[in-house]
């Protein structure tokens, strides 16, 4: 949801937006995010929604679009709040509080290891409308960011990336959400950062945690 530097600040990106876009038509009277089902129970103001990576997938972190050079991590997870949620058609907002990387490599010429990919600057506001749309957006005055510290052939290299919003694109058929080739720019670091990063992701399914079972969310 990093192949480079570039990469790592995908990663932020992934880290805002937990909402799911919509495969159904819900009810009139349904809430835009429910548990259990389409259209199902609403969830609560202050539940805590969850996810990981899909499974046999990863997230990949490159340094142009589309492309095989960067940072792939086998692990990922994400963790936001819902601050609202009206009955559908509607948006949700979600305060998005956590994303974590785990199990990063790079095959990016002169790179020999992946220290660590942390994104700053949380919480993001992440927006989940009933027509499928998923913004992620930082706080007034601030940037979404993440930092990548690499260790390389000439030790180790601490890479920056920003971008001033991110998108996602939701699926109630698996409960995912999915982030693709969202960009960042290198704000601060060595020659050896590279100068984008294009982050790609899947995570499912998204859960209420907040609910005994951890049931599936789905969007209205």
């Amino acid at each position: 949801m990093r192949r480079n530097t570039a990469s790592a600040l995908a990663a932020t990106a992934a880290v805002a937006a937990l909402a799911l876009l919509p495969a159904t038509t819900a009810s009139a009277d349904s809430a835009v995010l429910t548990y259990g089902s389409a259209a199902g129970t609403a969830v609560s103001v202050g539940d805590v929604l969850t996810a990981s990576l899909a499974s046999g997938t990863n997230a990949t972190l490159a340094t142009s679009s589309g492309g095989t050079s960067g940072i792939t991590c086998t692990g990922s997870t994400l963790s936001a709040t819902v601050t609202d949620n009206p009955a559908a058609p509607g948006t949700a907002t979600e305060s998005a509080t956590a994303q974590t990387f785990s199990g990063c490599t790079s095959n990016v010429l002169g790179v020999t290891g992946v220290r660590s990919i942390t994104v700053n600057n949380l919480p993001y506001s992440t927006a989940a409308s009933s027509d499928g749309t998923v913004t992620v957006t930082p706080a007034s005055g601030s940037t979404i960011q993440t930092t990548v510290v690499l260790s390389t052939l000439l030790g180790s290299v601490t890479c920056v990336y920003r971008a001033p919003s991110l998108a996602a694109v939701s699926s109630n058929s698996a409960t995912s959400l999915s982030f693709t080739n969202q960009a960042f720019t290198k704000f601060s670091g060595s020659v050896l950062c590279a100068g984008n990063g294009y982050f790609t992701a899947t995570y499912a399914p998204v859960v209420d945690s907040s609910v005994s079972g951890a049931p599936a969310i789905y969007v209205n």
